[in-house]
């Protein structure tokens, strides 16, 4: 059997979120009793909680929804890149070292020895100008183990736009503290919200 790595953080009603997102939420709207025979419960949360896909529509009020995203740079080769504690941004200096002329599409980047289980309001993002060197090289999707792609508190978002620009896909939230550098099977589907700006996935690599 193919060794897995699940890279999705655990969500629960603890789950960092980014502040002023929705944090998760359950309650339980049916329990099993002799008059019922299941349980069931509903959640409420933003789409941006653990591992998530964005859609175009986040960063592009005239962008897709996630559920009228093509499925196809959410599943395939990718190539897991350390740049471990490298500052504020990832700078084409941090991952030059992983990329050759095999690179494959989907390119997701380690920044954290490990996960944090509190909001980072430091946390990691992409230099804009290492997006725009990957997409000129050909790759779909960029992922990385922060909350998201640009800095925290930036307002221009400017790796986001570079995403939207050159139509290329996001990861954000995933765990890859286990993960050795190297090339993977990615599977990380996000549901078919068709009015949603972002969804949640279960985040898999798988050995080739």
């Amino acid at each position: 059997m193919q060794k897995l790595w699940d890279i999705s953080p655990t969500v629960h009603a603890g789950t960092p979120v980014f502040p002023g997102d929705t944090p998760y939420q359950q309650h339980w709207c049916a329990t099993m009793a002799p008059d019922c025979p299941v349980n069931v419960s509903a959640i409420t949360m933003s789409p941006h909680v653990g591992a998530h896909a964005d859609a175009p529509l986040h960063y592009d009020e005239r962008g897709a929804a996630i559920g009228d995203v093509s499925l196809d740079a959410f599943l395939g080769p990718c190539r897991v890149v350390h740049a471990i504690g490298c500052g504020p941004l990832i700078e084409w200096r941090h991952i030059a070292h992983a990329v050759d002329a095999t690179l494959p599409q989907r390119v997701l980047v380690r920044t954290y020895a490990k996960a944090p289980v509190h909001w980072d309001g430091q946390l990691t993002a992409y230099a804009p100008d290492t997006i725009e060197r990957l997409a000129d090289l050909g790759v779909l999707l960029v992922g990385i183990d922060t909350a998201s792609i640009d800095p925290a508190d930036s307002k221009q978002l400017p790796s986001h736009q570079v995403i939207r620009r050159r139509n290329l896909r996001v990861l954000e939230n995933l765990v890859l503290d286990e993960v050795p550098e190297g090339d993977y099977e990615l599977i990380a589907l996000p549901l078919k919200l068709t009015t949603a700006d972002a969804s949640p996935v279960r985040a898999v690599l798988r050995a080739l």
